[in-house]
Parts: C-alpha cells; structure tokens; sequence
C-alpha cells in the first residue's frame, strides 16, 4: 500500500532513563520519515499513536525499539488514506497515563489479562470459563462510550481518567461474584484500572490485553458484543470494528 499511510499505536509500561536525550532522538526520526502524531515519555514508559508512510512507520519503530526495555514494543495497526495527524508531538509527561496515583506500577507487576479470542467466546456464552457472569467495565470518558461500547458496559461517564480511581472505591462491592474486565481504547488505561481493582479487592478482575483496537483486529472485524465505533485521537474521529473510519451516532442503552 505505498500511496497510504500507516497508523500504529502502542504503549509499554517499563522504566526509561535520560528522557531528554530519548525524546531527541524519537522526534529527529520522525521528522526525517515524515512521522506525525503525539509520543508520551515518562519515567514509567511510553505511549504513541503515529502515522506515516510504512517506510517511515518502520524507521521509526527500528529507533524505538533500540532503546532497552523496548526492544519488543508491539504496535495496533491501521491505515488510513490520508495523515490523520497534523503535526508531530514528542512529550515528556510525568505519567504516560494519568492516574494520579504513585503507587500503581505497572511496570512492577502486570494485572491479569484476558485476550480478545477468549473475552469474544466468554460474551457469547454468557460466562467466563469458571462460570461467573462478565462484566465490562469502561475506563474511557464519556464523550469516547458515547461512540460506542461494549454491550452492556459499566460507564461511570468519567470526566478524566483520574476520576476512575474514587469511582472504583464508590462501587466495588457491586462487582462480587463477577469477572470484571476493564477495558479501553488500546490497554494503557484499563492495564493501570486492573491494578487499582487489585488494590481494592475486587477478586477475579482482568484487563483486556491490548484494548478494544486489539479486539477489533484479533476478532477480524466481527467484534462480538460491541456497538457502535471506537473513538480515536486523531482526525479519523473514530473506527468502526474493521479498523476503517467511521461515522460517530450516539450508542443508546
């Protein structure tokens, strides 16, 4: 597809050193490929979303992965036919993912996970594999549910991330004798909400691996137990379940 552009996106919770220097590196890359799109850096990790011309896609994740601790960096992958973002952003944040909350560390230990096959066979059959029914739990704001969502989803209509944690706590006595698996648009915010429902208690709380862009692509489109299309950061606004983009119409209950 040499006349369209590549998007990936990505995060890896790992400890990075001498951002300064990593961020210079990353945005010169880009720059060179023709890359566009925003890069968080941060002590815990990093986070992407980016588009250009595969060749340059591949420059640039050649650079990336040069640096320890990210040498199997995987990415989410679409295409689009013109580039969905206008300029190029290399950041250095103090999370890569705000939570406000120091002492969840992904890096230090990953929440249990659940893949999309399996979460897509759990929906259909009403029950995860031990028999307890699934809850969904959506760590998006509520302008991104509104695009569209799991069936059925808990939506707390959250104003910012950061509100996720006191909402949890208000709520986790509602999630006994469940499977409750958070998710979110490609795995960085349910992977640190995984964590916090650990934190709290809540047994038998997963996180879905690679968010509801990997559902999308491990599911082939199909993308069992979803309405609506998911909102993305960039100027393709939102894509539907075979990663193309789509209109946004409101998902009712």
């Amino acid at each position: 597809m040499p006349d369209r552009f590549l998007n990936i996106a990505t995060y890896r919770f790992t400890p990075l050193a001498d951002l300064p220097a990593l961020r210079q590196r990353l945005f010169d890359t880009a720059e060179a490929h023709a890359v566009r799109g925003t890069v968080l850096l941060a002590e815990e990790g990093i986070n992407l979303c980016l588009a250009g011309p595969p060749a340059g896609i591949a420059a640039w994740l050649a650079a990336a992965r040069a640096t320890p601790g990210l040498e199997t960096l995987p990415t989410k992958d679409s295409w689009s036919d013109t580039q969905p973002f206008g300029k190029l952003k290399v950041k250095i944040k103090r999370e890569i993912i705000r939570m406000n909350m120091p002492t969840v560390r992904p890096a230090a230990g990953r929440a249990p996970a659940v893949d999309a096959r399996t979460l897509a066979r759990w929906l259909a059959q009403g029950h995860c594999d031990e028999g307890r029914p699934v809850t969904m739990l959506d760590t998006r704001n509520g302008f991104e549910v509104d695009a569209g969502a799991f069936d059925g989803a808990v939506d707390w209509r959250l104003a910012k991330f950061s509100d996720f944690p006191a909402a949890l706590a208000a709520h986790r006595d509602a999630f006994a004798g469940h499977t409750v698996v958070s998710y979110c648009t490609g795995g960085i915010r349910c992977e640190k909400a995984a964590l916090v429902m650990q934190d709290l208690g809540i047994a038998n709380a997963l996180q879905l691996e690679g968010g509801i862009l990997k559902y999308f692509e491990d599911t082939g489109g199909a993308a069992p137990g979803w309405r609506g299309a998911c909102f993305v950061f960039d100027e393709r606004v939102a894509l539907a379940p075979d990663l193309q983009p789509a209109l946004i119409t409101p998902v009712t209950a």
